[in-house]
């Protein structure tokens, strides 16, 4: 009985490895490196001339001896052979798509509580130091923790490719409007660029006592602690809501690169908010995503509150205008009613969509319960940072406009209900919109567009500015105007390349990046390395206006001798050189593939955009 048992059980292990050795024979297996192909010829050759030998041990060693005596030239016929077999598996090959990262607790660094209890402390002449920098809805502040199973199901749900919401069978895009409609901050404006020379913010970093970790919070609570209101409180209060709420990183401390947007206070509100704070959101779910980083960093809270104003739960109920920021709206008991609502209803994503056609931007957000006679809900001025028209643009008079944003103090305009609801209700008729130039006017952008879709214009202007990548230089023009710059300027600090050709590049130990300069349009390119714990990570960028849609088609190899790392990529847009490990491909090159000197040898290729739409 028991050598049948045994029988039996040595039969099913025969099968079982049968089966796994079958799974392994039908995957595709990864292409041979040079000295593979080498190998294979030689020990086939070895063998027939020496029958003497026994064993592929001993023919493996003649092997390695005969490869470690070889020349690179009389090692290029294996290397080209195995270049070819990994580019035909490359292009043939599908994608691999990474595995779902399934997380049960939620770790991050977003923190609205932490945020509020600052709030609650400031002076009066705090608070209107902070909305003179265009923050000062984050002074309406009221939801003090997140809603992390929430959170957890969006970050399943949410498309960094795409950027959007998948929720509720339909796709649901974000943008940095969104972003204004439910923080309350700016979407229109210059791009936020976190970069530059480490000269100009030395000072700020020895202020801050800055580490490579980054400025701590701690700190920046008791600087937020003492009564002044100058520059120094604005600089401080900044940081710590980026910190916090806003841009939070995996850390627990402040990214000090933020300093470099904060040494000039007084153009603080003339930013783009709304696009950075996306931005930094999809870099920190695209990182968490890949297992870089166990904390999720961005501001969860504008996902959370973008799902509740999106997706309308309850009863049914006509159609009402939301009140602008909906940061304003959710409080504690709002949150606790909605969740309740979410559990009666079956869990998240069973309500309804009611932002399609992204009526988000039409002042048709939400559902909620509100007396039939509001027609439009306009804000209070405590909530004056949403404004329909900004300082810089004069007001015309009634012959041309007949309507607009205004307060219930300068109107005479009863309240709606009592005197402290949070919205002015009145009728409003746009006769004729505002005509105003592009703010990129400056740049060489010469459209003069309807106000109502200035920031539509905007957001696609090939005028946007970009900084030029060099760190003593502060020019910041177009992308056309920086490559004229860079040609007439820095001729001789970048390297100039062809389209569609192989180029040998060299990046000494100290050296973080080099810029590339296309011959042929001039288009600017930065090759940037960068220092993970057990290498280096090389990746391409194109400096263009984030807006723009161009892309192009990259190539990057390493080698050490019979061994070859490649890359092949689309190039990103960058309005100028960005700090950090933004959310783009990158090459990793283990410390072993550099010399004792430290210098990185590699070869790249840049395929012109045109050439590949026609290919």
């Amino acid at each position: 009985m028991m050598m049948v048992m045994r029988t039996e059980q040595e039969h099913t292990e025969t099968e079982g490895s049968k089966t796994k050795k079958k799974k392994r024979q039908d995957g595709t297996s990864r292409p041979a490196c040079s000295w593979v192909h080498f190998s294979r010829e030689f020990i086939k050759e070895y063998t027939a001339t020496h029958p003497e030998s026994s064993g592929l041990k001993v023919a493996t060693k003649a092997a390695s001896d005969a490869w470690k005596l070889m020349t690179p030239e009389e090692k290029a016929k294996y290397t080209n052979r195995a270049r070819e077999v990994w580019d035909k598996y490359l292009s043939t090959t599908p994608a691999r798509t990474p595995k779902p990262r399934r997380q049960t607790k939620l770790v991050t660094r977003c923190s609205p509580g932490r945020l509020l209890n600052v709030l609650q402390r400031l002076t009066p002449d705090q608070r209107d130091a902070v909305k003179s920098m265009g923050f000062g809805s984050i002074l309406n502040l009221k939801c003090r923790t997140l809603r992390r199973s929430l959170c957890l199901w969006l970050l399943e749900k949410f498309n960094t490719v795409r950027r959007s919401l998948e929720i509720c069978g339909e796709r649901i895009p974000l943008t940095a409007r969104d972003v204004e409609l439910v923080m309350g901050l700016s979407s229109s404006g210059k791009d936020v660029v976190n970069s530059g020379p480490d000269e100009l913010i030395a000072e700020l970093r020895k202020k801050y006592n800055a580490t490579n970790r980054g400025i701590s919070v701690r700190l920046l609570e008791e600087r937020l602690a003492v009564p002044e209101a100058g520059e120094d409180f604005q600089r401080s209060f900044l940081l710590y809501v980026l910190g916090t709420l806003l841009c939070p990183t995996a850390r627990l401390d402040v990214s000090p690169s933020f300093l470099h947007f904060l040494t000039n206070m007084e153009v603080v509100h003339q930013y783009n908010w709304g696009k950075f704070l996306l931005d930094r959101l999809v870099r920190e779910v695209a990182r968490y995503r890949q297992g870089k980083q166990r904390a999720v960093g961005g501001c969860l809270l504008f996902l959370q509150l973008f799902y509740y104003e999106s997706v309308a739960v309850g009863e049914p109920s006509e159609l009402s205008p939301a009140i602008f920021p909906c940061l304003a709206s959710w409080g504690e008991e709002e949150i606790s009613e909605r969740e309740k609502q979410e559990r009666e209803l079956g869990g998240y994503g069973c309500g309804e969509v009611v932002c399609k056609e992204r009526g988000l931007g039409m002042g048709t957000l939400a559902f909620r319960n509100q007396p039939d006679s509001i027609h439009s809900a306009l804000m209070q001025p405590e909530l004056e940072n949403y404004a329909l028209l900004e300082q810089g643009y004069q007001v015309v008079g009634e012959d041309q406009l007949n309507g607009g944003m205004f307060t219930a103090e300068e109107e005479n305009i009863p309240m709606s209900g009592n005197e402290g609801n949070n919205a002015v209700c009145v009728d409003i008729e746009i006769a004729d919109p505002v005509r105003a130039p592009c703010r990129n006017a400056q740049y060489g952008c010469e459209e003069v567009i309807d106000y109502t879709k200035r920031k539509e214009h905007e957001s696609i202007c090939i005028s946007s500015p970009c900084a030029c990548p060099l760190q003593k230089c502060h020019f910041i023009g177009s992308s056309a105007q920086l490559s004229e710059h860079f040609s007439g300027k820095h001729w001789d600090s970048g390297r100039r390349f062809q389209y569609n050709s192989p180029l040998a590049i060299t990046l000494n130990k100290n050296e973080a990046f080099l810029v590339l300069q296309s011959e042929k349009d001039g288009v600017l390119f930065l090759l940037s390395k960068g220092t993970e714990s057990i290498g280096y990570t090389v990746m391409i960028t194109c400096i263009n206006p984030s807006s723009s849609s161009e892309q192009y088609l990259y190539d990057v190899v390493s080698e050490r001798g019979n061994t070859c790392l490649r890359l092949k990529s689309y190039t990103n847009n960058y309005p100028g050189r960005v700090e950090g490990s933004p959310p783009v491909d990158f090459l990793l090159v283990p410390f072993d593939f550099v010399g004792p000197t430290g210098k990185l040898d590699l070869e790249m290729c840049i395929w012109n955009s045109t050439d590949i739409g026609a290919d």
